[in-house]
């Protein structure tokens, strides 16, 4: 497998990166507490082998290119996890994103025959990826990042394309897309119950 280009950026995107009509994007945080835990890095790929990071500096959340490409509706979102993203860029960049697709939410309603939902396990099964997670737990806030996290970041959005397009043939299989459909549009609302303190609360329940 060819190595990534990869490209740091300093608290936004560069004025007219093109994505085309999907990208694929996720976040690196001090933690998963969102009203703990700040946005450090958010890392983009249109799934052509290179990957864009942007770096934040925990002080200019600003962002102007980066909040049109997630608020643009004619450019669909890719996730894993989409909740917890959604989430970061609400409190932080003050967007709601959308349209999206995450792929555990895909995942979870065509792979039944396991509870193995992660990253890792979609790219190891469906693509034949095997994917190191080391990276995972470290310091996002770093003035620097290094090459091993760089890496790292990389490769939770490089993968999600061709992933997408594997589910979405199983999600056609077993006649599940609307359900997939339905619950990617309720994502922004999942994440702003999460923010509003409804994270571990069923309000579906009785």
């Amino acid at each position: 497998m060819a190595k990534p280009k990869i490209t740091v950026h300093k608290n936004d995107l560069p004025e007219g990166l093109d994505f085309g009509s999907s990208v694929a994007i996720d976040t690196e945080t001090l933690g998963l507490n969102l009203q703990r835990d700040r946005l450090c890095v958010a890392q983009l790929s249109a799934g052509d082998g290179t990957a864009h990071l942007v770096q934040f500096d925990g002080l200019d959340y600003s962002a102007p290119n980066l909040k049109s490409l997630l608020l643009n509706e004619q450019v669909l979102k890719l996730f894993h996890f989409a909740r917890f993203d959604v989430a970061v860029f609400k409190k932080y960049l003050d967007v709601t994103t959308r349209p999206i697709f995450c792929t555990k939410i895909a995942s979870k309603l065509v792979r039944t025959y396991t509870d193995r939902h992660g990253l890792k396990n979609l790219c190891s099964e469906l693509l034949g990826i095997e994917l190191s997670k080391v990276q995972q737990s470290s310091d996002w806030a770093s003035k620097e990042l290094s090459d091993n996290q760089l890496e790292y970041a990389a490769s939770d959005v490089l993968h999600l394309h061709a992933i997408k397009e594997r589910l979405e043939m199983m999600l056609t299989r077993e006649n599940r897309s609307e359900f997939a459909q339905a619950a990617f549009d309720f994502l922004p609302v999942r994440a702003d119950l999460d923010l509003a303190g409804f994270s571990d609360i069923d309000i579906f329940s009785h």
